[in-house]
């Protein structure tokens, strides 16, 4: 067996590089000849030089010879770079990926979307697989770009390819190297976690997700979703759960739901000024009060999705960026 990751440099694909290497399958990685291969460090894989923004005659040199195509690349940083190469990289170059993939006739393609592809849900319920994006594009565009791609990945689908897709919520592990979750560990660690806002999430441990990606190759069901999820908390509950773990005080100042909407516009007028050196993004701060919860019965169900705790999922960040010399950076 072989399989081609896109994204493998990045925090999802290292980590399922290493699930495919533990189960003996040979790991095609296709990344960019300038991208740092920090993430892979340990793991066997082959390289494929290249990007998703190729030509799909280029792609599908690239996936000559594999049986699986693990479609993970995307611009997942989305409040650090534009929205033009936002919706470049995630909407067309998964239409360039699933075109190759059709191309070679791979026998299972399976497309890493996010929860953030299904909206909000309605007050007092969870997200399942049901839940289609309900927001304005400008108001969520990286979960706009995801939805927009799972339509194209349905159409590939409709036109013979076998094609899945899964939707991770919140991701936390080792091998985080871009720090896209991994910076809550991070600034928990060094004591800056200190306030939290209304609201709550659903996080995954990294390692469940590539258990999911690599379920859903051998056996999920071509075109359905599956949204690979672990525990929902509040916001309090996690960040307090992250301090214990990295043995820092707990937040002591609950941010009151009122204060988010002008907070959203004071980071909007300063991202216009400074630009991405403001780390935070308006729509963030905005859905920061929002209860975003997730049911993953499917996944448990159909591809026996572990449910690892938040504490192991944060204590194999935190132990992986200390051993790494992350924390020591400031």
């Amino acid at each position: 067996m072989r399989a081609l990751v896109t994204g493998g440099t990045g925090f999802i694909g290292a980590n399922l590089v290493a699930g495919l290497n533990e189960r003996g399958i040979t790991a095609r990685v296709l990344r960019r000849p300038s991208s740092s291969v920090a993430a892979l460090e340990g793991l066997a894989y082959e390289e494929a030089l290249g990007d998703v923004l190729d030509e799909p005659a280029v792609l599908a040199e690239a996936m000559a010879g594999c049986d699986w195509v693990f479609h993970v690349a995307a611009v997942s940083d989305y409040w650090r770079q534009g929205q033009e190469w936002l919706y470049r990289v995630n909407v067309e170059g998964t239409k360039n990926v699933l075109a190759a993939a059709q191309a070679v006739r791979v026998k299972r393609l399976v497309f890493t979307s996010s929860l953030a592809a299904m909206g909000l849900p309605a007050p007092g319920r969870l997200l399942d697989e049901s839940n289609e994006f309900n927001l304005r594009p400008e108001q969520f565009p990286y979960g706009h770009s995801k939805h927009l791609a799972e339509i194209e990945v349905r159409l590939a689908a409709m036109a013979g390819l076998a094609a899945v897709i899964v939707n991770p919520s919140v991701v936390l592990g080792p091998r985080d190297v871009n720090q896209i979750s991994g910076s809550l560990v991070i600034e928990a660690a060094r004591g800056r976690l200190r306030f939290f806002p209304p609201g709550g999430v659903n996080f995954v441990a990294v390692e469940d997700v590539v258990v999911g990606h690599i379920a859903a190759a051998e056996r999920g069901r071509v075109a359905e979703r599956y949204i690979l999820a672990g525990e929902n908390l509040t916001h309090r509950q996690a960040i307090t759960m992250m301090c214990e773990v990295v043995g820092q005080r707990p937040p002591f100042l609950a941010i009151p739901g009122w204060v988010l909407p002008p907070a959203s516009l004071a980071v909007a007028m300063a991202r216009r000024v400074v630009g991405n050196r403001v780390v935070l993004d308006a729509n963030q701060v905005r859905l920061a009060g929002m209860a975003i919860y997730a049911d993953s019965r499917k996944a448990r169900e159909e591809l026996d999705l572990p449910q690892t705790s938040f504490k192991v999922a944060v204590q194999q960040a935190f132990d992986w960026y200390n051993s790494h010399g992350y924390l020591a950076r400031d």
